[in-house]
Formats: C-alpha cells, structure tokens, sequence
C-alpha cells in the first residue's frame, strides 16, 4: 500500500487558463495552494474565486521571497518562462514550467547553467508522457518485445481561427517562440521522441498558409533516429476536422493512438505482425483505472518524486531534446537542408532564435494590413 505523501506547498505564477488545469489538479491531490502570483488584479480576483487561496501577490519575487513553497508552477506566456524560472532557482524552489520551456536553445542552456549552479530544478509540462499507455508503450519497447522501431508518424491537426491570434503575445516570434511547432505539436512530438529516443536528423518545410500570424500555420517533418527509425511530424492550425494522431511501426507490432488534447486506454489500438498474437496479452491494460492524460497525472508524479527525494520529470535535458526538435525543423524548413542534432550551437541564429532571422515571408503588417 502507498505511503500517505505528505500536503506539499505550492504556488502558481499567473492565473489565466491553463493555470486553473494545474489548480484543479493540485486541489484533487490534496497539495496545498499556498500561494499565487499576478500582475493583473482582475484575472487573480477571478482566480481565487475559483479556487481559494491564502495569499495573492502582484509580482512573482515578491512571493518567492515570502512564502515556504515546495514547488511553484509558472503558468505565464511563453517569454515570461526563463526569467521566472531562473527567479524560482535562485529563491531555491523547483518549478514546473508550462510549454514551450524557453524561446530558444540559448535559453534553455541558461536554465541549464543556473540549474547546475543552484541545484534547483526546472521542469517542463509534457503531461502525454504520463497515461498509462504511454508508460506501458515505453516499458515494451525498453524490454524489446515489440522488435525494432522501423516506421512512425506523428500529426497535431488542430484547428485556430484568426481571433484566437488577437491576443498580443500569440503568433509572434519573440514572445511565442512559433507557431504549431512550438505551441500545439510539441506535446505529440515529446511523446513521439519518449517512445523512439534520440533523433539524429530533420528535413523539414514551413508555411504561413492562412493565419493572421508572423510564425508559421503549418509545419512537416521528416525525422531519422538512433535506432533507425524514420518519422513524419504534421503541426497545423488550419485543420478543420481537428485530431492528434501517433502510430508506431515496430517489427512485431503496430501501436496507434488517436486523440485530440488527452487520451484514455480506449483511444490505443494495438496490432501484432502475423505470428506475435501472444503480444496483444503484454498490451492489455490490467486493473479498472483509465485517467485522461491530463495534467493530474503528472503533477501526481512530480509530487511524489519531491516527497522521495527522487528526479522528477521531465527534466532540463528531456525537454532540451524536444526543444531541440522545434529548432531544427524551423532551421531546415527556412534554410532548405537537413539539420543533424548537436548541429545548432553557438552562434548559430537558430540557436538564438526559432526563426533564425530567415522567416521567408513578410511580417504580418505588410501582408495583413
């Protein structure tokens, strides 16, 4: 029987929606919200209407400085991320960072840095990893059961009318990061790259086919790994039917999963090669237990590795090597040549930014009006 986890204290950094997913989970977890921090009195108001907590600052320092907080939760845009995350590390408390984990490679190896420094570690919302599928899936490729992984794709086909780009910080470079890749697909590919391992080399294209945007609309990848494998990775926001797709080809076994923002044992399909029907035993889910792959599941995780002592996930470098995916399908797509991992270094402009200074269109108030 499990040990009781201890109610550990956290504190939130930003109150917009997504920060009440990981409210939600918290309070099913028992953890104790301690704290949050928001610079807009409006949207704090309306957050601790929701969900009632002992103390609202107006900036994150502040709270840092005050509060006993065993993890914080930054919640915030995109190019808020590194400069809080770095704050939390100096004030010598873990952070769970929502994606993308910084706007580039330079970034995330300054939060390497501080990392090492301050032994406090950041971590980055990739919350696919945690279904118990997905686990399972994870187990049979370590074991070898399902043979070699020959054959997999990857499609994030979601779909963002032009209103959703009304807020100011969405489909711009500095304070995005990027489009799909970096915003909508990066949750699949995360998974993708967690079941296949280290990628080694991407072609890929991008386009701004329809959007109000700066970043791209539509990404598509051709990836090589490791092992051997060979991956296509689809990221749209012009997708009217709107899924998330995954299949893997592994020399015994095909594993499917379609969904759209989180999935259930009943969106898995699995089917065995001709003569490995005994297979399908080791892929069956045992006990009743079916949650979604939400962000419960991993904040349960990271709860618990906090209470033992032990590494929580997904650390600084697992989210390294999925940021690392989205820089080199920018750098191949907008400079036309394969890009091999390890290659975007230095001073590399697409290791200091996602669109390297070679975005191939026009800024949105040349062609947009």
């Amino acid at each position: 029987m499990p040990v009781p986890r201890p109610p550990l204290r956290c504190g939130i950094i930003g109150t917009g929606g997504i920060a009440h997913a990981h409210a939600h989970a918290l309070t099913e977890l028992g953890a104790d919200l301690a704290a949050v921090a928001e610079i807009d009195p409006a949207s704090a108001e309306a957050f601790t209407g929701r969900f009632p907590v002992p103390a609202v600052y107006g900036d994150a320092e502040t709270m840092l400085k005050q509060e006993r907080i065993d993890l914080v939760h930054i919640c915030t845009p995109p190019g808020t991320h590194v400069p809080l995350a770095i704050a939390a590390m100096r004030a010598g408390v873990p952070a769970l960072v929502e994606k993308p984990t910084a706007l580039s490679l330079a970034e995330m190896d300054e939060l390497v840095e501080v990392e090492a420094e301050t032994g406090t570690p950041v971590l980055t919302v990739f919350q696919h990893r945690y279904g118990p599928a997905a686990i399972r899936l994870r187990r049979l490729v370590a074991s070898g059961a399902l043979g070699r992984p020959l054959v997999a794709t990857c499609e994030t086909l979601w779909y963002r009318d032009d209103a959703y780009f009304d807020i100011p910080w969405r489909g711009r470079w500095e304070v995005e990061g990027g489009g799909p890749t970096m915003g909508h697909g990066i949750h699949q590919f995360d998974l993708l790259l967690s079941i296949l391992g280290p990628w080694t080399e991407v072609t890929a294209m991008a386009a701004r086919l329809s959007r109000p945007t700066n970043t791209e609309d539509v990404s598509m990848a051709l990836a090589r790994f490791d092992n051997g494998a060979m991956a296509t990775v689809v990221n749209s926001v012009v997708s009217p039917r709107e899924t998330s797709r995954l299949r893997f080809d592994f020399e015994h076994a095909t594993v499917e999963l379609e969904h759209l923002y989180g999935y259930r044992e009943a969106d898995w399909r699995f089917t065995p090669a001709p003569g490995h029907g005994e297979l399908a035993d080791l892929w069956s889910a045992a006990g009743a237990d079916d949650p979604e792959s939400g962000h419960r599941l991993q904040i349960e995780s990271v709860l618990d590795a906090i209470a033992a002592g032990t590494a929580p996930g997904v650390s600084l470098a697992e989210a390294r090597r999925t940021l690392e995916f989205a820089a080199a399908t920018y750098a191949s797509a907008f400079q036309g040549r394969p890009v091999s991992a390890g290659e975007i270094t230095g001073s590399d402009p697409f290791n200091r930014s996602m669109d390297g200074g070679a975005v191939p269109w026009a800024p949105i108030k040349e062609t947009f009006g």
